[in-house]
């Protein structure tokens, strides 16, 4: 007998059908109300589990937080190639995609709790780290050439256009045009920085990669 599936419970739900508000809307636009009204219960059903929307928020970061966290422990120092790069994109931009509110509105949302702020320091940290690594692991192979302040300053780059690809289209889309977020064109312009690091085929791999995101 197929095992059935666990009934969904309302806390389970709350967090959901925010994340779908968040990212439609930006969390600045939603109240606890709308999300109350979403889900057909009533606003004392939804504060017996959250007090207000930014323990909601909270809740959501958490989760972003440990999925990027385990992207970034994986162990950069021994990869050498760039498609173990490629993939590290792949899944960095697409778990942003998942939680796209976090960076729409991310100076406001951070403004108001500075706990937030801090941990989203410590994540593009992790973040800088990993890049520093990867690149490591690909000068060791011979498949890149850069200096220690180069690997540092190409991280700072790669963290400035994930963080703020959203934000950056935002304010360049033409007024009246209809507004779309590519985050494959931002992974494009992170691999576009770290061609010019590159020696042999792994240049002519990455060109053949970036296509994908074009």
């Amino acid at each position: 007998m197929a095992e059935r599936k666990r009934p969904r419970r309302t806390r389970e739900r709350i967090v959901e059908t925010s994340l779908q508000l968040f990212n439609r809307d930006g969390a600045p636009h939603v109240t606890t109300a709308d999300i109350a009204g979403e889900m057909g219960i009533s606003p004392g059903n939804l504060y017996y589990h959250f007090r207000n929307k930014d323990q909601i928020i909270v809740e959501l970061f958490a989760a972003f937080e440990r999925r990027l966290n385990d992207l970034f422990a994986a162990p950069a120092g021994g990869l050498a190639d760039v498609e173990d790069l490629w993939l590290v994109l792949h899944l960095l931009f697409e778990a942003m995609w998942d939680y796209r509110f976090v960076y729409r509105d991310l100076d406001e949302m951070l403004s108001r709790d500075r706990r937030l702020q801090a941990r989203f320091a410590r994540l593009i940290g992790r973040g800088r780290r990993t890049v520093q690594k990867l690149c490591g692991g690909m000068i060791a192979a011979g498949t890149m050439e850069a200096s220690e302040s180069e690997i540092a300053a190409l991280a700072d780059n790669v963290a400035l256009v994930a963080t703020y690809w959203m934000s950056y289209q935002k304010i360049a889309t033409v007024e009246g045009a209809t507004q779309t977020w590519s985050l494959d064109r931002a992974a494009y312009q992170v691999l576009s920085l770290i061609a010019p690091f590159l020696r042999g085929p792994s240049r002519m791999l990455l060109a053949r990669l970036s296509q994908g995101y074009l």
